[in-house]
């Protein structure tokens, strides 16, 4: 089982304090909250998986987010397919459906273009909720030793929000030009 920590939460949970010698940095927690997330894969066959997904947010102390979704790898296509159900506290639950497309910009693979599409649907199927993403991916091997990092720079098609995630073995770190972050820990 996959299970990570993610903090996260906007700019406005930074506090800068500019008066004090040396200037101080202050997280202001009270707007964001620690989420605990559990994923775990089970294996159908060569190219297919069930994955289980859920979120619990440490601040209400319930479920926010669960998913259980099909995935299936075309090895033919070199892409991810997906289509399942999922559960959010706003939302509550709603079918969806996605897949993820890359494709090399360099011989060895470092360098990829990706392209990303998902579509969400109420338990009607009458509202469609579409969203993607194109993201340029670099892959570093061996940055140290026993350590790789990702880098993606990307921009959410839907929304018009342009966006950062560096990547290591266990940490991450995503940041967009709205001042939403987060910094997830992989356990």
């Amino acid at each position: 089982m996959e299970t990570s920590l993610r903090y996260g939460g906007d700019s406005t949970a930074l506090r800068v304090n500019t008066n004090k010698k040396p200037p101080t940095v202050r997280y202001v927690g009270d707007t964001s909250a620690l989420k605990i997330h559990a994923k775990q894969k089970f294996r159908i066959d060569s190219n297919t998986r069930l994955q289980l997904h859920g979120e619990l947010d440490t601040r209400i102390g319930a479920p926010t987010f669960f998913s259980a979704i099909l995935r299936y790898f075309p090895p033919e296509l070199s892409a991810k397919l997906g289509a399942g159900l999922q559960y959010d506290r706003r939302e509550k639950l709603h079918y969806t459906m996605h897949g993820k497309k890359s494709f090399p910009l360099t011989p060895d693979g470092v360098v990829n273009f990706v392209v990303k599409a998902r579509c969400d649907l109420d338990k009607e199927f009458k509202q469609p909720t579409p969203s993607g993403a194109a993201e340029l991916v670099w892959n570093i091997l061996d940055f140290q030793k026993d350590q790789d990092v990702t880098v993606k720079v990307g921009y959410e098609i839907s929304d018009k929000i342009p966006y950062v995630k560096v990547m290591e073995n266990n940490w991450t770190f995503s940041v967009n030009t709205n001042g939403k972050w987060n910094v997830k820990y992989n356990l």
